[in-house]
């Protein structure tokens, strides 16, 4: 079994091992009696992760078609990368916005490919291990780290059950005045927060996906029943990436 996070462009896994199997880490023992539970919360949104785009009530999610997805297609993972300024060189300490992973069912040798990113917990396993309140959830579901609190302990990226986060350790160039990074901090997908929050509609990696023909990714409010994502929701059956640990994932996937 090969590792996801050591091939970004098509890792192979087992559907098993991502689906059914382990367990996250949601605490952290520093002393005896003190945990970095303790420490953790839900902040509220920083100067650089904005909220006056809010929508009251909303849970802004994804819905992703594995069966329309494509293994040699990464036009999400490229469209991310220009969006947010980072680039992915093929190496093991590239950024981990976004991947695209193989599925493989050991039983029948059956393969799915799918883009793997921040799930987006209602219960994020990362704030709670923060001790700084730098990973935070925003009301609308969004879970963000604030850069300016980050102190790069990089408990988060040990929590997070889906390698969905990855440490900044080289200096970055071609930054995007509304997606800061820095040295030292942990990154990952912030559901392109910036283009909700003026009201777009939509993520770069839906845009790059809808113009490639594939409609293999699907954005939206989940909490809105007149949505076109409540609706397939509703009406197609989808499933949760290791549901089994009840973290209520804001990305759901069809056909895996």
């Amino acid at each position: 079994m090969t590792n996801p996070s050591k091939k970004p462009k098509g890792a192979e896994i087992s559907r098993r091992d991502i689906l059914k199997s382990g367990a996250a880490l949601a605490t952290l023992t520093l002393a005896p009696g003190v945990t970095l539970m303790a420490f953790g919360g839900k902040a509220s949104a920083s100067e650089d992760m904005p909220a006056d785009g809010l929508k009251p009530g909303a849970r802004w999610g994804l819905l992703i078609d594995a069966g329309k997805c494509p293994e040699d297609c990464s036009a999400c993972v490229a469209a991310c990368s220009t969006e947010q300024g980072w680039e992915n060189n093929g190496l093991d300490t590239d950024p981990q916005w976004i991947r695209k992973v193989t599925l493989k069912e050991t039983a029948t040798g059956r393969t799915n490919s799918l883009p793997v990113m921040c799930q987006h917990c209602e219960n994020p396993p990362c704030v709670d291990v923060c001790p700084t309140g730098a990973s935070f959830k925003r009301e609308d579901g969004i879970v963000l780290v604030n850069r300016h609190t980050c102190i790069g302990c990089r408990y988060c990226m040990m929590a997070c059950p889906f390698k969905a986060r990855s440490f900044v350790a080289a200096p970055v160039t071609g930054q995007k005045s509304y997606s800061p990074r820095g040295v030292g901090t942990v990154e990952g997908c912030n559901l392109c927060v910036h283009k909700i929050d003026r009201g777009d509609g939509t993520t770069a990696c839906v845009e790059a996906c809808t113009a490639t023909g594939n409609n293999a990714m699907m954005f939206g409010d989940l909490n809105d029943p007149q949505s076109e994502i409540a609706i397939a929701v509703a009406t197609y059956a989808s499933q949760e990436l290791r549901a089994d640990l009840g973290l209520g994932l804001g990305v759901r996937y069809q056909n895996i």
